[in-house]
């Protein structure tokens, strides 16, 4: 079990900012998961990868795939009280879900 964050990189978010949509994303797709996924993702320490897509294009389509299979995710967008403007696509959670079923979709991503 693990979770999945994608994160847009064409924004090139600050450290602060890109800390703050990560947490966003893992509180949101875990949210999303069912007990079982929540409790089993619990108990084997939470882990978490966060990689990178080159632009909003990208990072939908891997939307689009999660959706397709089934996998808790969740689509970050801005507020738009800080740096970038509201609706702004920043990242992507995906899981917690088995890693062979998150694998298939984001292996050939860069690590961040």
């Amino acid at each position: 079990m693990k979770q999945v964050i994608v994160v847009n990189q064409s924004l090139k978010l600050p450290k602060g900012k890109l800390a703050v949509q990560v947490a966003h994303a893992a509180v949101g797709a875990f949210i999303r998961a069912s007990h079982k996924a929540q409790v089993d993702w619990l108990e084997v320490g939470m882990p978490k990868v966060v990689v990178q897509v080159l632009d909003v294009g990208e990072l939908l389509r891997v939307l689009a795939l999660a959706t397709e299979k089934a996998i808790p995710v969740i689509l970050i967008e801005d507020a738009g009280r800080t740096v970038v403007p509201e609706g702004t696509i920043t990242c992507l959670g995906l899981g917690p879900a088995p890693d062979e079923e998150i694998d298939q979709i984001t292996r050939e991503l860069k690590l961040l």
